[in-house]
């Protein structure tokens, strides 16, 4: 039965901080109806006796009218405001029903029936507000005050709402981040399980990203916030469910098409019941007393509550989980997808150039860590993204680099140092000169090089005073969760996904290969990408596009449905995307669309259990005699079978659930490579 509030228009959600936002809005209405329920069915059963004892209408009467009153009101208030729209509401038809029982003398039969439908609109408002509160729940997570430094050191305590972009905060230990900022000094585990699902603490330390509501651990750490708190990643998850709650998917559309016709059809049909059997010479009483019955049992109420429940469950759950669906619409549709199309750069891989290669060229003099520690030493004062892969490879493995002297850099070239009296340069290989007294190290280096560009990898060549002594290969490393992302992907949708890159095809294609993708188109730009998702399209395909840069925005506008990667994503792929992975988790993807899979299946439950619920109880009315308190006990029911089933999705274990292909993929992928 839906509720009375499900027939008010929509109103736009209110601009929210985290400080000004009402903390369980929706629980508090719901406790609301509750009383009201717990009221009607109080005096109902204090009525009940008095009736029975056979004492006299005028002891029963005003309680039963107290009963009509408790737990009619706002659904019979509520309808008659939609019938001034012009919108037949069918709390509304249950309310007549009660009344018409009443006025031909059955007015414990219609107290009955405003019991249980106040007590179902109780259930159903409790079960429905699970939804919005377990994701505004989040709010209450980001604390109230922060600690705000200022440029000499001093401490101030202020609301964690009055943050601004660029203030320092000191976050202690135990304490919970004020707002989503980068840390600038200090290193600590952070469990921020309630933003990313990671089952573990997080090791942040310098430059690391960090996000309000998380809870740092043993050390200090000094942030610089890089959001406002109502743009916050806790906050922007709030307000897209609370958009999503507005928006409805195209099931519950034309099921809201059809309530109206269907609704005015069953007000015929009743006056049908009813007008037949009295032309024909039966009892007033008893044609009305069918007829009431009819409307209630014929009324779509659990039709009209099959199709949001389930979705709107889905979004909550999934944005628990880091993936932002922005509506309804996005969940049912995501489910629809059967053919994947993802981005390389940033999507498939980290984005983050990795040194993955070191080779040492013979006659040099040099093992792997000396030629590190050499190219290391250069590039140190480099800002070059190649550059700092060199330094971070050295620091990983825990090779020291020495203080180097003259450092200087020429763009698009290299980076030149003297180190011990030598001159070090470290640089692209076409463009760097090579010392011609060394003919054979000349030779080795260039097919070394050659070897590294035709596996995919950008070669730095280094040099010591002109002479080549080591190439280093660097490339932009597949994420570890790749391959069991495309195989679940694979799996789901009966197709292995494609790859659309702007990239080399010698890059594109060595990668496809790692991961087990066949269809690989690469050297794209951005329009073309848009040309691949509509060919594929036109086929009669339904294309997932995922991808996370300025360049994949148009495909993502163009597919079916598109999500960003939106950790690393930029504005542009964030604001056109549909849904949105918070955290940097590619196997996210399949289990986000068998959620959605999973919702629909539940919205196809809820239209079977809701048809068989409502056609069985009218064929028993007409053909037989349905007594009035069975009929409203079957028809109420129903609708709180469905809304309940509609909310299983809430729980942890149905996003778990569907994240087991992704678990199994990954298990079958590391198989391969060990038999491999």
């Amino acid at each position: 039965m839906p509720s009375a509030a499900a027939h008010r228009p929509p109103q736009a959600p209110p601009t929210r901080t985290p400080a000004s936002t009402p903390r369980r809005r929706t629980r508090v209405l719901a406790l609301a109806e509750a009383r009201w329920a717990a009221t009607a069915l109080v005096l109902f059963l204090i009525a009940l006796p008095v009736r029975l004892t056979g004492a006299p209408a005028w002891a029963s009467a005003p309680l039963f009218a107290l009963v009509y009153l408790a737990g009619g009101w706002e659904p019979g208030w509520a309808g008659l405001k939609a019938l001034r729209g012009k919108v037949l509401d069918v709390d509304l038809l249950m309310i007549v029903a009660a009344l018409g029982a009443a006025a031909i003398g059955q007015i414990t039969d219609g107290a009955l029936l405003i019991v249980i439908f106040a007590t179902s609109g109780a259930l159903e408002a409790l079960a429905t507000a699970r939804t919005q509160d377990a994701v505004r729940g989040l709010l209450d997570l980001a604390p109230a005050t922060a600690t705000r430094l200022a440029d000499d050191g001093s401490e101030t305590s202020v609301e964690s709402a009055a943050l601004a972009v660029g203030d320092v905060i000191l976050v202690r230990p135990g304490e919970r981040v004020g707002a989503d900022g980068r840390v600038l000094d200090g290193a600590s585990d952070v469990d921020q399980a309630t933003i990313t699902g990671e089952p573990f603490p997080a090791a942040k330390g310098v430059g690391d990203e960090v996000f309000a509501g998380t809870l740092n651990g043993s050390g200090a750490l000094r942030v610089k916030v890089e959001r406002d708190p109502s743009d916050s990643v806790i906050a922007r998850i709030v307000t897209m469910v609370e958009e999503a709650s507005e928006t409805k998917a195209p099931t519950q559309l034309f099921i809201e098409k059809v309530e109206q016709r269907y609704s005015l059809g069953m007000v015929a049909a009743t006056l049908a019941v009813f007008l037949v059997p009295v032309a024909c010479g039966a009892a007033l009483a008893g044609s009305l007393l069918r007829a009431m019955t009819f409307m209630i049992v014929a009324s779509p109420c659990a039709v009209v509550l099959a199709t949001m429940p389930p979705l709107l469950s889905a979004i909550a759950n999934a944005g628990r989980h880091g993936v932002l669906v922005k509506s309804a619409v996005v969940m049912e549709r995501l489910g629809q997808v059967d053919t994947v199309a993802l981005d390389k750069t940033g999507t498939l891989t980290e984005g983050t150039p990795r040194l993955t290669a070191i080779r040492p060229l013979a006659g040099s003099g040099l093992d792997q860590e000396a030629l590190l520690r050499l190219a290391a030493a250069a590039e140190h004062p480099s800002e070059h993204p190649l550059g700092r892969a060199v330094v971070d490879a050295a620091r990983d493995r825990r090779t020291e680099a020495p203080t180097v002297r003259d450092f200087t850099a020429t763009p698009g070239v290299g980076v030149t140092a003297t180190l011990d009296g030598a001159t070090i340069t470290v640089g692209a290989p076409a463009r760097l000169p090579t010392a011609l007294d060394d003919a054979d190290a000349a030779a080795h280096a260039a097919r070394t090089v050659d070897e590294l560009e035709g596996s995919g990898h950008t070669a730095v060549l280094v040099q010591r005073d002109g002479v080549p002594v080591g190439v280093l290969g660097i490339a932009d490393r597949l994420r570890p969760d790749a391959t069991a992302t495309i195989t679940a992907l694979g799996h789901l949708t009966g197709a292995t996904p494609m790859l659309l890159t702007g990239d080399n095809p010698t890059t594109a294609a060595r990668l496809a290969a790692e991961v087990g993708i066949t269809d690989v188109r690469a050297g794209l730009l951005p329009q073309e990408k848009v040309t691949a998702v509509r060919n594929a399209q036109e086929t009669g395909r339904k294309v997932l596009v995922v991808g996370d840069g300025v360049n994949d925005a148009p495909a993502l506008a163009a597919a079916h449905t598109g999500i960003a990667m939106g950790r690393a994503g930029s504005d542009l792929a964030l604001e056109t995307a549909d849904a949105v992975i918070v955290r940097d988790e590619l196997a996210a993807v399949p289990t986000v669309v068998a959620l959605s899979r999973r919702a629909r299946r539940l919205v196809v439950q809820n239209l079977a259990i809701a048809a068989t619920f409502i056609s069985g109880l009218t064929v028993w009315d007409l053909a037989g005699h349905l007594p009035l308190p069975l009929g409203v006990l079957g028809h109420e029911g129903s609708t709180v079978i469905v809304g309940l089933n509609g909310l299983r999705l809430l729980r942890d274990a149905a996003w778990h659930r569907t994240h087991a292909p992704s678990r199994h993929a990954q298990q079958d992928a590391h198989m391969s490579s060990l038999v491999g």
